[in-house]
């Protein structure tokens, strides 16, 4: 039994790698942009490839580089960064449950969720495949890494991101997720009342707030489903 187990770790974890290679290749170019304007604020090569190997977060990084960006502090650029990021403790505790361990050890294994691996990890009945989302995530991460190596290194030659089409990638990365993800009416309806909810707060509200009340009202749409 032990054995079958074993064997279905290595296979969902052998396909998660497979299905990580997508949205690696993406990640990469997103990463290269976060490099090139990361040293355009002021980052050095070290800095801008420790926080992309740290954060590990498209959009809490790029939150936190704006507001560098403009000339906000550190705690500003900090809380907006949070503020992004946010969304992962709706997700984190929809992912629990599949976790086994202590609080230690699921949170250790936590760390590897990303929106795309924790999507492709759902198996669609509340429950998540912990061996494929670290598989998925494995070739994301190293492709982040080396994405933001390479644009912090050579960004003054490859210039403005915008000129190479690099500031399209990161909204058509998530509307590949949203569409992936809108495979039952409940989803859809969970889906249209976070994005309306996100929508009415964005005006009134600091950038990262909408994102977390979508991510309640998604969060919520979870346990309903599971009950």
């Amino acid at each position: 039994m032990t054995e079958q187990a074993d064997e279905g770790a290595r296979g969902s974890f052998r396909r998660g790698l497979r299905l990580g290679v997508p949205f690696a290749v993406v990640g990469f170019f997103l990463s290269v942009s976060f490099g090139v304007l990361a040293r355009q604020a002021g980052f050095s090569v070290a800095q801008a490839s420790v926080t992309a190997m740290i954060v590990f977060a498209g959009s809490a990084q790029f939150a936190a580089l704006s507001v560098v960006g403009v000339g906000g502090g550190i705690p500003a650029a900090l809380t907006a960064g949070s503020l992004m990021n946010a969304r992962f403790l709706a997700m984190g505790i929809a992912l629990a449950p599949s976790l086994p361990g202590g609080p230690l050890k699921r949170a250790a294994q936590g760390q590897t969720v990303v929106d795309s691996s924790w999507a492709l990890a759902n198996r669609g009945d509340g429950t998540f495949d912990r061996w494929l989302l670290f598989g998925t995530t494995v070739p994301q991460y190293a492709a982040w890494t080396l994405g933001s190596v390479v644009g912090a290194v050579f960004g003054d030659a490859l210039g403005d991101t915008e000129r190479l089409g690099l500031d399209a990638i990161y909204p058509v990365f998530f509307l590949s997720l949203l569409f992936a993800e809108l495979r039952g009416p409940t989803s859809r309806r969970v889906a249209l009342a976070g994005a309306l909810v996100a929508l009415a707060l964005v005006p009134v509200t600091p950038p990262g707030v909408p994102i977390l009340a979508a991510s309640a009202v998604a969060l919520v749409g979870v346990v309903r489903r599971s009950g």
